[in-house]
């Protein structure tokens, strides 16, 4: 059965791009590279068939919405201050619950446009080249859970990491408040099992004290495929809202 679009979560650094979008794409491609050869030769027709390989591959984002004037750290302020920058990006087609699948990479903005016709209401669109692979993985910690404490996220289940392979992950910090500079540490951590009896450690986030993004890569191979967020806070009152995602690159 056809799906419906209409619960898109799209995060890009510490933006919530959400409620001011209503379109996104993601996609990738591959370089087609001609490797015909005389050896590409059919004796029973007495024909040659092109032969190609795969080059460079390449990873692209779009989004476009609705524009809203005094928006700190939605879509204006956060367009035109990572204009020609690279940061995390994380696409949920259908919710952004712990478990949800996620499309995640690093991308440069390479485009953003404003504005449209007189009495219209103020379209935005945007675009991304991506740094990273394009993974298709999961939420491990959702946009709507305020954390004040350390602490660790639910457990979820996805693919092990092969030799050649990478772990893709993404941290988006959407909101921070308190006193006396609140800090929030987030890592990624496996185990081969569900209730985390001996957790690893594979990619520790950059300790955040405002709103921002991350995106991080671990080569594998990682054996495991339990996968959850840790997270230690520190300051006076803190509150963080931040969404977590992951993702495997195939070898």
């Amino acid at each position: 059965m056809a799906e419906i679009l209409k619960n898109v979560r799209i995060f890009n650094g510490g933006a919530d791009l959400t409620s001011a979008s209503n379109k996104v794409e993601v996609g990738g491609e591959a370089e087609e590279r001609d490797v015909t050869t005389f050896g590409s030769y059919d004796a029973a027709t007495d024909r040659i068939w092109k032969e190609v390989i795969a080059g460079t591959k390449t990873g692209k984002a779009s989004a476009s919405g609705f524009w809203q004037a005094g928006d700190p750290g939605m879509v204006d302020d956060a367009s035109w201050s990572s204009l020609g920058g690279v940061g995390a990006w994380t696409v949920c087609p259908r919710g952004a619950a712990v478990g949800d699948v996620a499309y995640v990479t690093q991308a440069m903005r390479g485009s953003y446009q404003l504005g449209g016709t007189q009495g219209e209401i103020a379209p935005w669109s945007a675009g991304w080249s991506g740094s990273y692979p394009i993974v298709r993985g999961l939420i491990a910690h959702p946009p709507g859970t305020a954390r004040t404490a350390t602490g660790v996220g639910t457990a979820v289940q996805h693919l092990a990491v092969p030799a050649g392979g990478e772990l893709i992950a993404a941290l988006h910090v959407l909101s921070v408040a308190g006193t006396a500079t609140p800090t929030i540490t987030v890592k990624i951590q496996s185990d081969d099992a569900a209730g985390f009896s001996s957790p690893t450690d594979l990619i520790t986030f950059t300790a955040a004290t405002a709103r921002g993004g991350e995106a991080k890569r671990l080569a594998g191979p990682v054996t495991d495929t339990y996968y959850r967020a840790s997270w230690t806070i520190t300051g006076t009152t803190p509150s963080f809202l931040f969404v977590v995602s992951l993702g495997v690159s195939p070898a």
